[in-house]
């Protein structure tokens, strides 16, 4: 499931900035697997932050998700550098994120989909059975 699609980037940015930004080939037409790329990029950028609080894939997409996968698909395209604005909605978004992985931001999900939290400062550890016991060592 991709959290943005190539018609939240046209209603953020509008068709001219995506097609000049997206528009590899020059037809006129954004290139299908350059957005893609960008919205997966996103994808995986969100999956990073989110999946430290939250079970992944999310069964739905969350309005903040949505904007700041926009946001991060948007920076990515614009691979000659980003205007100011371009920029500071992604270093915003990217921020949000790691506010979410810290559990400062709670995302409006089914509480089934919260991972657990952690138990604490508990060691746990395996091993194998002894094999030189003092009972065993005993005449050597």
């Amino acid at each position: 499931m991709s959290y943005a699609t190539l018609e939240d980037l046209i209603a953020r940015a509008g068709a001219d900035e995506i097609r000049q930004v997206a528009d590899r080939d020059r037809d006129g037409v954004p290139d299908a697997d350059v957005v893609a790329a960008a919205l997966a990029e996103a994808n995986n950028v969100i999956d990073g932050y989110v999946a430290a609080k939250y079970a992944l894939p999310l069964a739905a997409v969350p309005p903040q998700v949505n904007t700041w996968a926009v946001s991060i698909s948007r920076y990515r395209l614009h691979r000659n550098g980003a205007p100011d604005y371009v920029e500071q909605d992604y270093k915003d978004a990217i921020s949000a994120l790691k506010d979410v992985g810290r559990g400062l931001i709670a995302l409006p999900v089914a509480p089934d989909a919260v991972q657990p939290a952690a138990t604490g400062n508990t060691v746990m550890a395996s091993h194998p059975t002894q094999v030189f016991t003092p009972e065993k060592l005993r005449g050597w």
